[in-house]
């Protein structure tokens, strides 16, 4: 089950997935929709953190249009709550693997000689 939160208020999560019908597993997520160009700072994911930190949560996903910068991800890295950075281009690998918000514009067939078709 999931629940977007988001807005004023939101405590500094835009969401979060119960992973157990009890809740007692939650993953808190936070996104950002930055132009291309304007990357996500350490001081967004040290927000994240501290608010995963209030709710006491042990995981949070940290999800962009466009990319984190170097001290964005060692911040992460080093944070004793497991944070997961997703940037624009996992984001868009996400979406094409699984199917979400994709379309498919063209389909290609490649055919082969099949050798037993004659056979012996």
């Amino acid at each position: 089950m999931s629940q977007a939160l988001g807005g004023a208020g939101d405590g500094g999560v835009d969401g979060v997935v119960h992973q157990d019908p009890l809740g007692l597993d939650r993953v808190y997520i936070q996104a950002k929709r930055y132009k291309e160009g304007n990357s996500v700072g350490p001081d967004a994911i040290n927000s994240f953190i501290g608010a995963l930190n209030i709710k006491r949560a042990n995981k949070g996903l940290f999800v962009t249009a466009s990319s984190f910068t170097k001290q964005a991800k060692d911040h992460a890295e080093r944070s004793t709550t497991h944070v997961v950075l997703i940037d624009g281009d996992q984001l868009a690998g996400l979406m094409v693997r699984h199917a979400v918000g994709v379309v498919v514009r063209d389909t290609i067939e490649i055919k082969a000689i099949d050798e037993g078709f004659f056979g012996e």
